[in-house]
């Protein structure tokens, strides 16, 4: 996967994110879990946790 370096920072982030905002809900903990380490696995390191935008 290409990355792309993050403002000056120098950090390189995946083109794609993983919208992790509700987890574990609605999938429960164990199927959260899977699907984060198959996130990883495929070289997505860009993880969005945030609850709440413009707040």
């Amino acid at each position: 996967m290409e990355y792309r370096v993050l403002g000056r920072t120098g950090v390189k982030v995946s083109p794609l994110c993983l919208g992790a905002m509700n987890f574990p809900e609605p999938n429960g903990e164990k199927e959260s879990f899977e699907i984060f380490n198959r996130t990883l696995d495929g070289s997505i390191n860009f993880i969005d946790t945030a609850n709440v935008y413009n707040a």
